[in-house]
């Protein structure tokens, strides 16, 4: 009889429990009527210490889920034109400065309300700042609605709000450890602009006239998809040195190639995302603890926090959208809600310098959680009345 290692078990383990449980739970919501992202985010906090306590988060976990969030955002890209994207950057900008001013300014009041000390309830507005920008294009991508405009507009701000999310935990991380590099700040945020602009504006017009040459000195199978692949992960590393999110860089890239990919890249991107997005959302999932929320104070400080939350991005984001239209302006406020993992990854900053408390830590957990699971149902609701632009079917998206 062979005894198997229990090490040797633990990824297959590991990956049958998060893959199968995930898709289990994404079934079972489908057919009661909901987006099922949400089930899979369910299932981490299922299978997590809240519940089961069958899965930790560990360091392959969370390279899947980077993974995963890239190859989503790719995905996306490949169906984004970068023109279309100019088309609304005046109001994707507007919708992005006042979606990271009014949730930091209410974030952090509200802490002082709360009775925490500066730098905490600084950290706490950081928080609540940053849009987690892969679930709301999952459920767009989902549906077929990449191509309507609040769409556009909701990813064109989304990238603009990475970077200046990142600009703002520069900035309270120099805070807490009492030192802040002006001119340094200044620098990366002129770098990460500049990167972003000029891989928007002329990614496309690049992949498109020097493409076809090099596909023609390619022999081996399935080349398109391994080239794209290498620009993917080349300007997901430039991003992170520019000092934006490497799921910008992979987002630009699927732009760069959303004019000269064909239905196969497009069918195995999405093979690609289908494996490995659930990682991303189980592994949202399992951040959340029941046990942190013994104090009645906790509760109390996460319910708050999730409302303005919430309603900061409604209103911040909704408004500068106001010039297209009520409509259009509730859906990129919905669209714009979902903190996910970003907002943890924030808390766990704080938490790491000793500046964020236990407590705190909890309430932002449950706030990006909370955030996360109700922007599916409302996108659901907002954009009941469009018609998908390309059908679902043509793309693999069901």
């Amino acid at each position: 009889m062979h005894f198997v290692h229990a090490e040797a078990a633990h990824l297959p383990l590991m990956l049958l429990l998060v893959f199968g449980t995930a898709k289990i739970a994404a079934e079972l919501f489908e057919r009661i009527g909901q987006p099922g992202l949400v089930g899979e985010i369910l299932a981490g906090v299922l299978l997590g210490p809240s519940v089961l306590n069958w899965v930790q988060p560990d360091a392959i976990l969370s390279a899947l889920a980077e993974l995963g969030v890239m190859f989503l955002l790719f995905r996306v890209g490949l169906e984004i034109k970068g023109s279309e994207l100019f088309k609304v950057g005046k109001t994707a900008m507007l919708v992005a400065i006042a979606g990271v001013l009014l949730p930091f300014a209410a974030g952090a009041a509200l802490s002082v309300a709360f009775g925490q000390n500066r730098i905490e309830a600084i950290f706490v507005g950081a928080a609540a700042v940053a849009t987690s920008v892969g679930i709301t294009a999952q459920v767009l991508a989902v549906k077929g609605l990449l191509d309507e405009r609040a769409s556009q507009v909701i990813l064109a701000a989304a990238v603009i709000d990475d970077i200046l999310g990142l600009l703002v935990l520069a900035v309270v991380s120099g805070m807490a450890e009492s030192h802040i590099d002006i001119p340094g700040l200044l620098t990366t945020a002129a770098i990460a602009v500049a990167f972003t602009f000029l891989v928007a504006r002329f990614g496309t017009s690049t992949v498109r006239r020097w493409y076809p040459t090099i596909e023609r000195r390619l022999a081996a199978r399935e080349s398109q998809f391994h080239f794209a692949l290498i620009c993917v992960f080349a300007l997901s590393l430039l991003a992170v040195y520019v000092g934006v999110a490497a799921i910008v860089g992979s987002f630009l890239a699927g732009m760069a190639f959303s004019e000269a990919s064909d239905r196969r890249m497009q069918d195995l991107a999405h093979g690609a995302t289908e494996l490995l997005v659930p990682f991303f959302l189980v592994g949202i999932g399992l951040q959340f603890n029941l046990a942190s929320f013994r104090e009645t104070s906790t509760i109390i400080f996460s319910a708050a926090l999730t409302l303005i939350a919430i309603l900061t991005k409604l209103i911040g984001c909704g408004l500068p959208a106001l010039v297209y239209g009520r409509r259009d302006a509730v859906r990129v406020g919905i669209g714009m809600v979902p903190r996910g993992e970003v907002g943890m990854i924030v808390a766990q900053i704080g938490l790491g310098l000793g500046v964020v408390g236990a407590p705190v830590y909890a309430a932002v957990v449950c706030m990006a959680l909370l955030t996360t699971l109700v922007t599916p149902p409302l996108l659901n609701y907002a954009f009941r009345d469009c018609k998908p632009q390309v059908a679902k079917e043509e793309f693999g998206l069901v």
